[in-house]
């Protein structure tokens, strides 16, 4: 059986921290409930009448307005992060450039290459999965979240990198001036969008 405590902790693990008065849900969540549990409802009923932990928090969300990013700012964050992961398979190809055999240097191009794509791709995958926002998204105070507002899953994740990976990334990123909330293609078919925080 799950806890009043548990209950409040689901709803807020599905807001993201910018959300304003985040803690001050979390009290008035706590308190609502206790106050039917006091009254004599059995905490059972209660949550029940709540709803699902991921509906309430949409709920909260709707509150909230999201303000779509700038291109611009989408852009340059975009940039950060490539620079970010160049620089380190840079230093990473010259170290085993300079360990390995001259005769290997194509392959250590190539390697670079390969590890640089599979690196920014999976890197941003799992900075926006996990904390909603890449390093260079932090920087210029962005970030991915459902149309909803809540932070994204997995295969949104996933879905958000596919115009990398299929070498379509101009197309699905020209969509950004032509669509209401500024979205890429692979945007609105993952429901995801990047937003201001």
């Amino acid at each position: 059986m799950t806890t009043a405590n548990e209950f409040v902790e689901r709803v807020l693990a599905r807001l993201p921290d910018s959300v304003p008065d985040r803690e001050q849900i979390g009290l008035e969540l706590s308190s609502h409930i206790a106050e039917r549990v006091a009254r004599g409802t059995l905490l059972e009923d209660v949550l029940r009448d709540l709803g699902d932990p991921t509906a309430l928090a949409e709920s909260y969300l709707s509150a909230v307005p999201l303000v779509s990013a700038p291109s611009l700012h989408r852009a340059v964050a975009k940039l950060v992060d490539l620079a970010i992961v160049l620089a380190a398979v840079a230093l990473l190809a010259t170290l085993a450039a300079a360990l390995l055999p001259r005769r290997l240097e194509g392959g250590i191009v190539l390697g670079a290459l390969f590890t640089a794509i599979l690196a920014f791709s999976a890197g941003t995958v799992f900075a926006e999965l996990r904390f909603g926002q890449t390093p260079g998204k932090r920087i210029f105070g962005l970030r991915v979240v459902r149309e909803s507002g809540a932070p994204i899953g997995l295969g949104q994740a996933i879905v958000r990198q596919l115009p990398l990976v299929f070498s379509v990334f101009f197309v699905d990123a020209f969509f950004i001036f032509f669509t209401e909330k500024k979205q890429r293609a692979f945007e609105m078919l993952s429901k995801s969008r990047v937003v201001k925080v």
